[in-house]
This record gives C-alpha cells, sequence and structure tokens, in this order.
C-alpha cells in the first residue's frame, strides 16, 4: 500500500518543490490546476493529503465545501499554502500550512511531519497477520505458549494450545518475523473464547520496543 497526495495549484515552483519532497517521502502526487476538477477527482477517490494553494482563485469556497462536508471522501490530512501570511492561512483550518514562496527546507519539515500523522492513523488500524511462537507469563512460574495470530501497535490477537483461566497481568514475549528484535510487553487480556483464541492489549512498553515495533509495522504495511 502507498500514501497518496493531491496539490491543487497552479504555481509551478510549489509544485515542483511539493513533487520533489513527496516522492521522496514514497507518497504519490496528483496535480489539478482548477479546484472544480480536484472536487470531481475527490468524489471518485480517495486520497491521504490535500494540498490547497490559498492564492488560487477559488480554493476558499473549495476548503470551505470539504469542512462543511460538501465535498464527498474528504481527505484527514488538509495543508493549505499561501502568500497571505502565516495567521491568515492557520484560520482556514488546516492541519499544515505552508507560507509562499516555499522554502525546501519548511517543506521537509512539514511534510515529514503530515506523513507521521498519516501514518500513525492508518497503522492505528491496521493489525498484520502471523503465525509466530508467542510466550505469555501470568505470574512468576505460570508460563503458557501460544500461536500469535495478528499484530497491531496496541496488542496481540492469541490462540493458546489449550484454554486456561487469565487473571491478571500477562507478559508477552516474541521476536518480530525477518529480525531478531526481541518484543517484551504487559498486556491485559481484553477478550477470550472457549476455543482458546484471546486479545491481548498492551499497557506497557519500552519506548524503544515501542518505536522497534511502530518501524517494523510500517515495513509491513507497504509491503502488501
Amino acid at each position: 500500500m502507498t500514501l497518496s497526495s493531491l496539490v491543487v495549484s497552479r504555481d509551478l515552483q510549489e509544485v515542483s518543490v511539493l513533487e520533489c519532497i513527496l516522492g521522496g517521502l514514497h507518497i504519490g502526487v496528483d496535480v489539478e490546476s482548477e479546484p472544480d476538477r480536484a472536487r470531481a477527482r475527490l468524489a471518485k477517490s480517495k486520497i491521504d493529503a490535500l494540498i490547497i494553494d490559498f492564492d488560487l482563485t477559488g480554493a476558499a469556497s473549495f476548503l470551505k465545501g470539504l469542512q462543511d462536508g460538501a465535498i464527498r471522501n474528504a481527505v484527514p490530512l488538509i495543508i493549505v499554502s499561501g502568500s497571505s501570511g502565516r495567521k491568515h492561512l492557520e484560520s482556514k483550518g488546516a492541519s499544515f500550512v505552508f507560507e509562499k514562496p516555499i522554502s525546501v527546507e519548511q517543506a521537509v519539515h512539514t511534510l515529514s511531519a503530515a506523513r507521521n500523522m498519516i501514518l500513525d492513523e492508518r497503522l492505528r488500524y491496521h493489525r498484520e497477520t502471523l503465525d509466530v511462537p508467542v510466550s505469555l507469563t501470568y505470574a512468576a512460574r505460570d508460563r503458557h505458549r501460544a500461536h500469535l495470530m495478528n499484530l497491531s501497535q496496541g496488542g496481540i490477537g492469541v490462540r493458546l494450545q489449550r484454554p486456561h483461566r487469565t487473571l491478571g497481568p500477562v507478559k508477552v514475549n516474541f521476536t518480530l518475523p525477518g529480525t531478531r528484535l526481541a518484543m517484551k510487553f504487559v498486556g491485559e487480556v481484553a477478550w477470550k473464547d472457549k476455543r482458546g483464541n484471546a486479545g491481548i492489549r498492551f499497557v506497557e512498553a519500552s519506548p524503544r520496543t515501542k518505536r522497534e515495533l511502530q518501524l517494523w509495522l510500517e515495513r509491513q504495511y507497504f509491503m502488501h
């Protein structure tokens, strides 16, 4: 899967800078010079980020239509550019703003932050299907082996070799496929059934473990 963006602008310099940086961030770019054509495109397809040049005639009403829900398939992230000053642009309710003329340094910083926001939103609901061993420890010596079936930033789905009572916090240990990264979490059982399936929600982990898991999930996400 890839990320996508739509740039609504006639400013060739702006478009050139944005295309270069978005490409480097592995975000696909489409360009429309007319808000009406951008509106028609949004009605047919969903994109991750919309960048609107507020100097463009019709940009204000186009943005208002997005915010009012008048345009279907509204995008989760809106970025506004323009030469009318930062305060004026920020008042338009966009997630990020560019002042024109756009500097490369400013664009890299802003678009990198935008990419991270988009990925966080996508990965929040993404579950990677797996079938790897996982160790679950409920007390000092109450250790059980299970199969890890799916993995997300917030927890795991497992299949136990045999159903058993699950009381209190559980220590979760497994190795990410294709790596030597040992993942260690403290979790709690969110649900279970009589067939030995269970969902465990992560409640505690080191910052390093969280970051390594996020990077691994990002790589798997873009491989699909």
